[in-house]
């Protein structure tokens, strides 16, 4: 009898064991959609300032855009240069039907429904000839489909309105008892909730069946298609399914700005997308939606204090590129495995050094150019310009002392950070361990003594 209640107890320790760390992983999950949650409703809930809604609903609408086009990039492995053609020519759709068939009865939070179904016959279409080939060759397509569907914007104004585009009026029909959607922060509340309906839904998405056999056919399609599965027929759904999804998002932006232009289906537009995915990393969900975040962060706060916000963008995607190609989240899923190898002390010691070399850095960059711009632009600006609380001139020596030092201190901050690296003290140990340190000289030592 002993022996046995030990035996349960066992089996009891041994599965609590076996669920505490599918509990932990479970509420890690639940971490980035609770941020996205906060990221979304907090700060609208805080504050109704125009600027502030805005940024929000750009944001949102990027997000969803972003994650959209990550089913292509990240999921099936194909890049396009064409995707700012289901949105943009999508938002002209709803716009034409919220105009002329009597859509701006009570059903202006159901218009991204009429996005998403215009861009899926688009990605009909146009799938249909891009998924005929893969890899370089689909790119080229899609980015004849692009400059296309941009070309036809201008050409016909009848259906796209021309330079004016296609404006919309949110407010007309029948309300939704108090709600109008004239108000800014009505309308934010519906682009907020599509946000993140649309981004459960691909997450539910990128589970199923298709979405492992869209990975499949990324890594190897001449596998996939020796067991018996057509990889033109996967990635022509998840064409379709992707442009789905960025109706829905030019959609959201029509809703926002209550405008459907030629601007929104533009090479820009589709390079701006291809950006935020690649910065925010395309091998993890949430990726898409760090990148665009940061997208938006430049093109609206940056934007607004400097010229050169686009220079700015550049060198960080650049950055990100050459130092961390699985972008922002991959970057923060290794800062996460270091954190737990050696401990958040060892990790404070190398974080801080590697913090203030980046701080240095990007402050010895700004400096430059910023000098370089008010000197470009001396007409306008008269070689002044303005540094934090500062107020320099563009051709003095001290600004250029200054990039120096701050890029020697930042040079010097890095090398403290890569010896730092090499030598971390592991959590609960006193000992410093080298990650170059020979373990078979360590047992002659040991052995010696």
């Amino acid at each position: 009898m002993r022996s046995a209640r030990k035996e349960r107890a066992r089996k009891r320790r041994a599965v609590a064991a076996f669920a505490a760390p599918l509990r932990l992983s479970r509420g890690r999950g639940a971490l980035p959609w609770l941020a996205l949650v906060a990221l979304l409703g907090v700060p609208a809930l805080v504050s109704h300032a125009s600027w502030l809604l805005a940024f929000l609903a750009q944001t949102a609408t990027m997000i969803v855009f972003a994650l959209s086009y990550n089913l292509l990039l990240g999921q099936t492995g194909l890049l396009s240069f064409g995707h700012a053609a289901f949105a943009g020519l999508a938002a002209f759709a709803a716009a034409q039907i919220f105009n002329r068939f009597g859509m701006a009865l009570p059903l202006l939070p159901f218009l991204p429904l009429v996005g998403g179904a215009a861009g899926a016959l688009l990605g009909v279409v146009f799938g249909f000839v891009a998924t005929r080939r893969a890899g370089t060759a689909f790119a080229m397509i899609t980015l004849g489909i692009g400059e296309l569907a941009a070309a036809a914007a201008w050409t016909l104004p009848d259906w796209f309105g021309g330079e004016a585009g296609v404006p919309i009026d949110r407010a007309a029909g029948m309300h939704w008892g108090a709600w109008s959607f004239g108000p800014a922060s009505e309308a934010y509340g519906v682009i907020a909730l599509w946000c993140v309906l649309a981004s459960a839904a691909m997450f539910a998405l990128s589970r199923t069946p298709l979405a492992r056999l869209a990975n499949a056919v990324r890594d190897n399609p001449v596998r996939v298609a020796a067991l018996g599965a057509d990889p033109r027929r996967i990635r022509y759904a998840m064409v379709v399914l992707s442009a789905f999804f960025a109706g829905v998002a030019g959609s959201l932006g029509l809703v926002n700005i209550e405008l459907a232009s030629a601007e929104g289906v533009g090479m820009a537009r589709s390079g701006a997308v291809l950006i935020a995915t690649v910065i925010g990393g395309s091998g993890a969900f949430f990726g898409p939606v760090l990148g665009a975040v940061t997208l938006t962060f430049f093109s609206v706060a940056i934007a607004s204090v400097t010229r050169a916000w686009q220079l700015y963008l550049g060198l960080l995607f650049a950055a990100v590129v050459m130092a961390a190609p699985d972008g922002l989240a991959g970057l923060t899923a290794r800062c996460a495995a270091r954190l737990e190898d050696i401990g958040w002390r060892a990790c404070l010691r190398e974080w801080r050094w590697r913090a203030a070399a980046a701080l240095a850095w990007v402050a010895a960059l700004v400096l430059a150019v910023e000098a370089i711009y008010a000197r470009q632009f001396a007409a306008d600006t008269g070689g002044v310009f303005r540094f934090g609380m500062l107020t320099l001139q563009a051709d003095s020596p001290a600004v250029w002392a200054a990039v120096l030092t701050m890029a020697a201190a930042g040079g010097l901050a890095a090398w403290l950070a890569r010896r730092t690296a090499a030598h971390p003290r592991v959590a609960g140990n006193d000992v410093c361990v080298s990650t170059t340190d020979d373990p078979r000289r360590s047992a002659d030592r040991e052995a010696g003594r």
